[in-house]
This record gives structure tokens, sequence and C-alpha cells, in this order.
């Protein structure tokens, strides 16, 4: 053997199961097979294997979506299941993990549920964050349901015995065959543009899934969707799942179940009532005696057998407030203020005077040294000014040979050659 390390079997493993869930293929799966070995356990998992004539594959379905599945597998039932596949590593075997499972003889129509189901969620119809919360005392509840059917019947008597002060427009609705999505969606359309309806029941019994199949239709989730009020969907029994369901404001299991969320309880509203009642009258009766205890209380301090005495201290603060008033009169302070200011200006005054006599003494001065210090003067003794492109030359060492010079006397200027330059010892 090679001296190239070994992998642990969890390294292998965890390579294989990243292939399996990073494998676009495996991430959603329909699979078509017989059940077989199946089993439930105790906490609702379903552990069975897919077979065909030439393959097996184990599959696991946990309880969050077992519980939807509208019937119970048994071995060598043909089904059609949605899921992942992906590797258990405790067994280090590949597995799919189903989520949505039904019976083979309505997968066609199961497939076109599951592709608009997915096409809708990708467009956010079913984010929570959209759904409106129900009103807590609606005024007036819209029923789309079928008007013969027993739906509307449970509909109307529980309303009316939770809460008989709300009214109840009943919108009679197809809910099942070809022309049912087209009048659910006008239906919808009609009870939403009514300014009565404070929320919408739309419902029916159960069914199979053909039967159901309405509420599944694209044109019926848009018109949910698009609703300006809050929609229940009520369709089916608890296990059946639709499209509407899914972009409801809320879903009730059954038409029943959505009587009860549209509307309060009468009798759990009296009974809060009743509550409130008295645990107001309790806190009323516990404000009085505190009042009570309090004038009792202030009705004992001797202050008030002799109420003289409570004006004492405010007529000494008056008197302090008045003698304050009086050092601190507008009056009096302008009367300050002026003396103040006239006093200011004499001695502005006086300081600008001798300000103005220093600075002329000083402009005298500087007027006497001035011709003392004027270039021509010295010029016209004898001194000139040598220039060197118009710069003054202070030292023989800004001179070169050769260099042209301007030379100025007081009464004009020369143009001067360097012949030679001589400079002085710096020693001395």
């Amino acid at each position: 053997m090679s001296e190239r390390k070994p992998l642990t079997v969890s390294a292998l493993t965890d390579y294989i199961k990243y292939k399996f869930d990073n494998d676009a293929h495996l991430k959603d799966v329909h699979l078509e097979g017989e059940v077989s070995n199946f089993k439930k356990n105790v906490r609702g998992h379903f552990y069975f294997t897919l077979k065909d004539d030439n393959a097996s594959i184990s599959a696991v379905m946990f309880r969050g979506n077992a519980w939807k599945v509208r019937f119970t597998p048994k071995d060598g039932m043909s089904v059609l299941v949605r899921g992942y596949v992906s590797v258990f590593k405790v067994a280090g075997s590949y597995q799919i993990y189903v989520e949505e499972m039904q019976e083979v003889g309505l997968g066609n129509l199961y497939r076109r549920y599951l592709e608009l189901k997915e096409e809708l969620e990708k467009k956010g119809y079913f984010e929570e964050e959209r759904k409106r919360e129900l009103p807590a005392f609606p005024k007036q509840v819209a029923v789309l349901t079928s008007a013969t059917g027993a739906a509307v019947k449970d509909i109307i008597h529980i309303i009316n015995r939770r809460y008989p002060l709300v009214k109840i427009l009943v919108y009679p609705t197809t809910v099942q065959g070809e022309a049912a999505k087209e009048e659910i969606r006008d239906n919808l359309q009609k009870a939403g543009a009514n300014p009565d309806n404070d929320v919408i029941i739309l419902g029916r019994g159960g069914g199979s899934i053909e039967d159901l199949w309405a509420f599944n239709e694209e044109m019926v989730a848009e018109a949910i969707y698009q609703c300006p009020i809050p929609v229940i969907s009520a369709v089916g029994h608890e296990t059946d799942f639709t499209i509407a369901d899914f972009v409801a404001d809320k879903r009730a299991p059954t038409p029943s179940g959505a009587a009860e969320i549209a509307v309060p309880d009468q009798k759990a509203l009296h009974r809060d009532i009743e509550k409130m009642k008295g645990s107001l009258y309790d806190n009323l009766q516990r404000l009085i005696e505190r009042k009570k205890e309090t004038v009792e209380e202030l009705h004992d301090r001797y202050v008030m057998k002799d109420p003289v005495r409570i004006l004492m201290p405010f007529e000494r603060k008056l008197e302090y407030l008045r003698d304050k008033l009086r050092i601190l009169s507008p009056a009096q302070k302008t009367l300050e203020a002026k003396k103040n200011l006239r006093q200011l200006e004499k001695n502005l005054f006086r300081s600008f005077s001798t300000l103005l006599s220093d600075k002329r003494r000083a402009l005298s001065l500087s007027r006497d040294k001035l011709p003392f210090v004027d270039p021509k003067r010295l010029m016209e003794k004898g001194y000139t000014l040598a220039k060197k492109k118009g710069e003054i030359i202070k030292s023989v060492h800004m001179v070169d040979k050769g260099d042209r010079l301007e030379m100025e006397f007081f009464d004009g200027s020369i143009d001067v050659e360097v012949l030679n330059k001589k400079e002085k010892d710096r020693d001395g």
C-alpha cells in the first residue's frame, strides 16, 4: 500500500453527503414507486422503502409533513412523492426525504398542484408578512360558498350562535366543476369591492382532489392575493390543503372552523366584561379607601385646626419678594445705567484725546526724520545704486566678471560691464 494518508469514514461520508446536497437534480425530486416495509413510529414519522421492478430506495417523511397526507400509506401501494435525496450519515446510506405524497391515481393533478404552488411561493404569495389580522369585531361577514350545501348552513348557524350582532352576506358560488374557478374569482372581486364587508369566508366541504381543484387554480389564488379585505380559506377537511389555503390570510380546517375564527364568542365576551367589571369595582373601592385615609390624615393635622398658620410662610415670602422687587426695580436699574454711561462717555473722550495727541507727536517726529533716510539725498553726495537685472547688488559676491550692470545716479543711470572684481580679505 502507498504512504498516502487515509481518509476517515466520517470524512468520506461528509464528502459524499456534500456531493448529494449540492446536486441540483437531487434537491427537488418527483418519484413514483411502490411502498414497502412501511412503518409509522410513535412520534408520527413515516419510514418506508420505495421500489420498482429493478431498484429500491429508503424513504423517510417527518411528522411536520406526514400529518398532511390524507391517506394511510400501505405496503404495495403506488405513490407519487416529492422531496430531496441526501445521505444518512449514521448508516452511510442515501435516502429520499419526502415532503409531499399522493397516490399515483392523482399523479397528474398533483404535479400541476405542486408546480403552481412552487411558482406562487417564489412570487411571495404565501409570505406571512403580507397576511393581515382578522378584525376583532366585524360588522359584516361575506360568505362565498354553495347556497345549497351544508357548509353555508354550518357557517350561518355558528356565526349567529357566537356573535348575533354581525351581518352575514352570502354570495352563492359554484365550488366544483369547470365553471367554479371563474365564479369564485368574480365573487371574490364583488365581495372585496363592498365597503360594508369586513372579512370573507371562502369555503366548501371536503372531497377528492378533483372536487377541490377549483381552489388550486391560479386565477383564484390571484383573486385572493389581490382582495383588499382579509380572506379566510375553509376548503375541505383538516387534511386537505389547497393553493387557496396558502394564499389566504387565515386557513381554517373546516367551514365551521372558519365561522369560529371570523367572529368573537359572545359568551366569552360576556365573561370578559363581567371579569373587567369586577376588577374595576375592586380597584375603585381600593382607591376610595385610600382617599378616605388621606382625608382623615389631613383632617387630624395640627395646621388644619389653625388655618392661619398655613398663610404665615407665604406672607414672609411675599415681604421678601417685595423688598427684592424694590432693589431690582427696572427704573432704578435704568437710572444707574445712565449714570454709568455718562461716566464711560467722559472716560472715552479723555482716552481718545490723549491717544490722538500721542499719535500726532509721533507723526511729527517721523516727518522730521524722513529727509535723513531719503536715498536720493545720499546719491547727490556721490553714492550710486548698482543693479543686476533689476536686483540691487549688496555684495561683490553677487557679481561675476562679464556681467552687465546698471549704475543709477541721482540724475540718471548708465550701463557698465564688469571687467574684473576684487574681494576684500574676510580676515581684515
